[in-house]
């Protein structure tokens, strides 16, 4: 009988298992990849709120992105344009005053606790008067002068606010001058604004100080004395949605900074401490 002989096994090429292992080095090497890369994508935070404060707001959201390359979409006017897209997608929420923000809190439905409320900066109740100031008004009291033409606004974190003022000594003859001069009382600033320059009849504006920053062709600012002088803050919530970002808390961590406060000021907000 012949014997069968086994055959000896051949040894894999040295260059196939190098080939093999490099194929496989490459794979590993993506499976980590993609998910870095993932990770390392700017989020996008979605921020909703008023128009006054929105200059100051828009400016910080973009030296936000050029220090750390997170997109801030501002979304800013009167609350019925923008409030069903943010109970969508909304990260944060800021404010005019107190009284708004206490407003976004119930209208975001459960999205915003109050005791995540972050008040900003403060700006002063001004008098914006026609360019030249051709009724030589001075001051709170001039606004009560039989005659002239006062606009104020009754809504949009402004509820009040003139009584506010007028009342700030206790004297009910304060308060009834004024009422007698107030033309007009338009929800917002954004109609108030308009109106504004409907009616260049109207000689003087009761409205936050930035509001003459922001539009310096349309008015000169008189400054409201300081026994009258009222003051409402701009303020900044997350929502559940962005209580889960951490871009979120670096924002509003960066807002309440010194880069923050700078473009704050440069708009008209009181920055005191920084």
């Amino acid at each position: 009988m012949h014997k069968i002989q086994s055959m000896p096994s051949r040894p894999v090429p040295s260059r196939r298992l190098a080939l093999q292992a490099g194929v496989a080095g490459i794979g590993l090497a993506l499976a980590g990849f993609v998910p870095a890369a993932l990770a390392q994508t700017p989020a996008v935070l979605k921020v909703y709120g008023p128009g006054g404060p929105a200059p100051a707001m828009k400016e910080a959201a973009a030296a936000f992105e050029k220090a750390t390359g997170v997109k801030v979409d501002v979304t800013a006017g009167p609350t019925p344009k923008w409030i069903d897209a943010a109970r969508a997608d909304a990260d944060l929420v800021y404010s005019g005053s107190e009284t708004m923000m206490s407003d976004f809190v119930a209208a975001m439905n459960g999205q915003i606790d109050s005791a995540d409320v972050i008040p900003l900066y403060l700006r002063p109740l001004s008098i914006l008067v026609r360019p030249g100031n051709p009724r030589r008004i001075r001051g709170f009291k001039d606004l009560l002068k039989p005659g002239v033409k006062v606009l104020v606004v009754n809504g949009a974190g402004q509820n009040g606010v003139w009584e506010d003022a007028a009342g700030r000594l206790g004297d009910i003859r304060t308060v009834r001058a004024l009422r007698r001069n107030i033309v007009a009382y338009p929800g917002n600033s954004a109609l108030a604004r308009q109106q504004w320059i409907d009616q260049p009849d109207i000689d003087a504006w009761l409205i936050w100080n930035i509001w003459q920053v922001s539009n310096p062709t349309l008015a000169e600012q008189v400054a409201v004395e300081a026994p009258y002088r009222i003051y409402r803050d701009t303020g900044i919530a997350p929502t559940t949605r962005g209580k889960q970002q951490p871009a979120a808390r670096q924002f509003i961590d960066f807002l309440q900074g010194k880069q923050g406060a700078a473009i704050f000021k440069r708009w008209g907000w009181m920055t005191q401490g920084f």
